[in-house]
């Protein structure tokens, strides 16, 4: 896949290289890999995708491949030995909002793939870019979806972290026109 064109940001290393082909940007419509991507996105912000990418196994092993019930039941000693985790990020204010985000997940009145995709009517939204620096850090969408997730008691869902979960499930395709994906 190395001869394939991609967009500009995936082809610093291989780890960039295959989520990029065969995730980012994919219609996701799983709750667990949704929850999955909005915890990574979390855990992303002030630091690198690739820093993440690089993690993400840990991530899986120590927050129980993100089962939403397990996480909601995450006690302060768990908290402590999270923090302890060198494998991942560590980060109280992220893990508190982890556990936060979970409990909100479970109060929804529809799965959270409902929740999230209804601002699109379950449709993606193709934009044209030539560059990924053309790309807006956060549009009315993610504001919009940003004001709705703090109404309903996310944490950390501001409208930058928001943009690039949308485009992390798929919502919004931004792939450059000259990518293989575009």
């Amino acid at each position: 896949m190395a001869d394939k064109p991609r967009c500009q940001w995936a082809t610093q290393n291989q780890l960039a290289q295959e989520y990029h082909d065969h995730e980012w940007g994919v219609p996701c419509h799983n709750d667990q890999k949704l929850f999955e991507l909005l915890t990574l996105e979390i855990f992303q912000a002030g630091l690198s995708w690739n820093t993440i990418l690089k993690k993400r196994a840990a991530f899986k092993e120590e927050f129980d491949n993100f089962d939403v019930a397990k996480i909601s039941q995450y006690s302060d000693e768990k908290v402590k030995t999270l923090l302890q985790n060198a494998a991942i990020i560590r980060n109280r204010k992220k893990i508190e909002a982890t556990i936060n985000n979970a409990k909100i997940v479970l109060k929804l009145p529809k799965s959270l793939n409902e929740y999230l995709w209804q601002f699109t009517d379950f449709k993606t939204i193709k934009h044209h870019y030539q560059s990924y620096r053309e790309i807006p850090a956060k549009t009315e969408l993610s504001i919009k979806i940003s004001k709705q997730m703090k109404k309903d008691g996310f944490q950390f869902t501001g409208p930058v972290m928001i943009q690039s979960l949308i485009q992390a499930i798929g919502m919004v395709d931004d792939h450059e026109i000259g990518c293989f994906r575009y």
